[in-house]
């Protein structure tokens, strides 16, 4: 569409007429993620709160859209965890870029890279990540501020080095992931842990606690005080889906504790947008 053509419509939204109103914004929602530079371009040129407001809410349906469309997509894809984590990001930052993420992980990567020791014992790797992670980096578990909606957003976990106990996993995962190391996330009741795993050597870490090391008997101990029948994925390595839906799960209590229901009933559809069914929550 011209962007005669363009003007033409946005001059539309001051309309009384609601039916008319209505056939506009429809329009313009039908020509997708293309038209929120142009949106964005009369947003600044308006003068009319009116339009303004009708503006703001347009440019946010249609990059509502949008991330439904990258979600789908997504999970018709390889489902790879940092684009997941991307996507999330981007519900609260449009403008994200996947790229920088990369750089900002890559800079983790690199300073653990130098302190680490490839030819170490598994414990020992671990307890030498722990220690660049946590006690260089500073990364830590936002317990002050534990259901703020910026925990499950990677961008933000990585700029304040705070989050919760499955962005923290994340991050470290992906790191120790690109170092080669066998570690993937286990998606327990109340708690995001991590599972080092080998033909010979399992053992798992809670990230939200300073990378404890534990055991199998450990998470019994934990499934028997929450009164919880051991099942075996408590045990062992789950999906990236699973992990990209307990992260939106996480975001759903963030907003209803904020009060937002918007933002509640948008995460919900996004989060049923890579289920099988609809999710009860």
């Amino acid at each position: 569409m011209e962007e005669k053509e363009l003007k033409a419509l946005v001059s539309l939204l001051d309309e009384e007429d609601l039916e008319v109103l209505s056939h506009v914004e429809q329009k313009i929602i039908s020509l997708g993620g293309t038209v929120i530079p142009y949106l964005e371009q009369q947003w600044e040129q308006q003068f009319n709160p009116v339009v303004q407001r009708r503006l703001e809410e347009l440019i946010h349906t249609v990059q509502f859209d949008t991330l439904r469309e990258r979600l789908s997509a997504w999970k018709q894809g390889d489902m790879d965890l940092l684009e997941g984590m991307w996507l999330i990001s981007t519900y609260h930052y449009p403008d994200l870029e996947l790229v920088q993420l990369k750089k900002d992980l890559e800079q983790v990567y690199y300073d653990i890279w130098l302190e680490f020791k490839p030819e170490a014992h598994p414990l020992d790797k671990i307890k030498l990540l722990n220690s660049v992670f946590f006690s260089k980096l500073k990364f830590r578990a936002n317990t002050k501020n534990f259901h703020s909606p910026g925990n499950s957003m990677i961008n933000v976990v990585l700029e304040t080095k705070k989050g919760n106990p499955t962005s923290l996993c994340i991050i470290y995962m992906l790191v120790a992931q690109k170092l080669k190391l066998p570690v993937s996330g286990v998606n327990l009741p109340n708690l995001y842990i991590l599972v080092y795993k080998t033909e010979e050597t399992q053992f798992y870490i809670n990230v939200f606690n300073r990378g404890l090391i534990f055991s199998k008997s450990d998470i019994d101990n934990y499934l028997g005080h929450l009164n919880l029948t051991p099942k075996d994925n408590f045990y062992e390595p789950c999906e990236n889906l699973e992990t990209i839906k307990r992260v939106m799960r996480s975001l759903i209590v963030s907003f209803e504790k904020l009060g937002d229901p918007q933002k509640v009933e948008e995460i919900k559809i996004l989060l049923n947008t890579i289920s099988d069914g609809w999710e009860r929550m």
